[in-house]
Parts: C-alpha cells; structure tokens; sequence
C-alpha cells in the first residue's frame, strides 16, 4: 500500500500538474504538493497514502457532524495524513500537518474497509479525521465496494477540490458535509491559508445539484474573523438559496487552540445570533454545536415545530418521524434514514 499511480495529473515537461485541488500544484520530480501527499516519481504523481491509514475508530454519524443522514447508526471513520489548508486552529494538526513519514500508518486496503464495517455494526464509512480528498483513489474505490455491500458513504471535507475532482467521486459518496468557513476570501486566508472560498462554494453547489449528494454545512464562528453579521448573513442566505433551506447549517464554537490560541472563545451571545441569522433567512434546521444549550441539537418539524429526533451529545436518544413524516401536523420529514 502506499505507491499508488494517482488520476487527475498532466505531464509538463518534468514536472506534473495536478489537477485535484484548486492549488493545482505544479510538482518537480522528487517533490510533493501542498498536501503532502501525492509526490511526482520519475514523471507519474503517486498517491502516497492510498490504503494508508492513521486513524480507525466506530463512531457515531452525528459526531461527523451529520444529523439528516441515518441518523442514531454507527459509521466506520477512516483518516490519514496530510491536507491541503492549514487552518490556524485545526484539531486534528497532528495528522493534518503530518508527511509519510512523519508517523505510524497502518494498511487497510480498500477491500478490507467494508468487511471491517460491517464487523462493527456500521451502515457507513466515514473519510474523515484529515483531509479525505487528497485520498481521492482510496475514497473512491473503498466507497464503490462500500456500496456493494450495502453500506453508505460520507466525506468529511473542507471541500477544496477542482470540478474534474468531484466528478471523479461522484457515485461513490453519498453525504458530502462540507466546511464553509467564512465567505470572504480575507477569512479564508487568516482561517485556513488559501486564497479564495469560491471552490468550496462551487464543490457544496455541483455536489448537491449535479450529483444529488446529501449535503450538510459546518461553519466554526471564530472571533474577529468570520463572526460579523454581514458574513454569517450571506452565508446563511448561499445556503438557503444555492443548498436549499432544508440543508442542516452546525454553528459551532471556537475554542482558543493553536495558533489561535490569544483568541477568546466565541461568546455564546454571537452564536445565539447566528442561529436567528439562519433562521430569518429561512433556514429550516440551524444547530449549534461545541455548546451545552439544552435543544440546540434536536431536529424540529419547520411546520409544526414537534421535536423529531432528540440528541444527547452524539446520541439519539428519540425519533418521532419513522414512518417519514411529522405526527404533529403529517409533513413529509427531511431527515433521511
């Protein structure tokens, strides 16, 4: 495992251009991209971590967060190393910011994952923990033989991937919960290093539209970055009218960490107004999450307002809309599974 040929690469001269991520990374021989990970070997782009792994755990989809794809079941979550931002607050630094060579991977190559799922009563696999895209060969293929076996799929992404990128996955992952993590092209700079947020926007859009992806949104509201109104405003209102008002909005909170670490923790203040924003631009269902505020996790019918599924932490410890609909007014519900 490991020496895997990669797709989605163009010879120039002796160097590769890769066409994956919106760095399009040109990569002399010897050398790696901005992820760490796809490295140009004698002329051919190897995806060094195809079937190398860092991290294996069974977890619940609503840690993910996922809260309108089967909830309440269990998902097998696979990570690796490397990423392709470097966001100044990152939990998980210790894999992200990682090489090769930096740590123990172990092999688990793509017909292993769902025979493992299954093994531990998952109905999903999870690409999660790093950055999942820069796997792009291993997504796809393990998600192709998870879906012969019955199992759904999930990429836990920043979304910063090029359109050829996303074609490449489509058919094979089924619930695309994407990091939108401002809408300024200045936030995603001080955030997370890259230039622009318009691919990720343009990824979210064509994933749900053109590939009928299920997609969730998570946004973590970080103090004098991405935490003015006018910002959480068009964001709430994108996904409102680009997603649908039916596409879960997480709020998060920021906690100081890394090299944000002078930074204060979101007041509870601004997120509680990031929920109204969300509300009044006609988002159906805005949760907050990294708080402990009784009912910001539970899903409520947008007609009626009954609790349909009820959460605690990770868990789901009720649900009131099996048969798909609302039993407080009959309204079709927009949680699947």
């Amino acid at each position: 495992m490991g020496s895997h040929v990669a797709d989605l690469w163009t010879p120039e001269g002796d160097a590769i251009r890769c066409g994956l991520c919106p760095h399009a990374c040109r990569i002399r021989p010897g050398a790696v991209g901005v992820c760490g990970v796809r490295r140009n070997v004698d002329g051919t782009l190897i995806a060094l971590t195809y079937g190398r792994v860092s991290s294996v755990a069974a977890d619940p989809i609503e840690k993910k967060p996922v809260f309108h794809y089967r909830p309440g079941s269990l998902v097998l979550s696979l990570g690796s190393v490397g990423c392709t931002m470097r966001c100044g607050h990152c939990q998980n630094w210790q894999i992200s910011r990682a090489g090769v060579g930096d740590g123990e991977l172990s092999d688990l190559p793509p017909e292993r994952v769902a025979p493992m799922a299954l093994a531990h009563s998952c109905a999903g696999v999870a690409f999660t923990y790093n950055e999942p895209v820069i796997q792009a060969e291993y997504v796809r293929d393990c998600g192709r033989l998870a879906h012969e076996a019955g199992l759904f799929t999930v990429m836990v992404t920043n979304g910063y991937i090029t359109t050829e990128g996303l074609d490449y996955l489509a058919g094979a992952v089924d619930v695309w919960r994407v990091d939108v993590k401002g809408m300024t092209d200045d936030a995603y700079r001080a955030l997370c290093r890259v230039s622009s947020v318009e691919p990720v926007l343009r990824a979210a859009e064509r994933a749900k539209r053109v590939h009928a992806m299920h997609v969730e949104v998570v946004t973590n509201v970080v103090p004098g970055i991405n935490d003015d109104e006018a910002q959480l405003r068009d964001l709430a209102r994108w996904i409102a009218v680009e997603l649908g008002p039916d596409t879960p909005w997480h709020i998060t909170r920021f906690f100081p960490y890394l090299e944000f670490a002078d930074k204060p923790p979101t007041p509870m203040v601004t997120l509680r107004r990031a929920l109204e924003i969300g509300r009044e631009a006609g988002l159906h269902y805005v949760y907050l999450g990294n708080v402990d505020e009784p009912g910001s996790e539970d899903t409520a019918c947008p007609g009626c307002g009954r609790v349909l599924v009820t959460r605690r932490g990770y868990e789901v410890v009720d649900r009131a809309d099996e048969d798909g609909t609302c039993p407080g007014c009959g309204r079709p519900t927009d949680v699947i599974g």
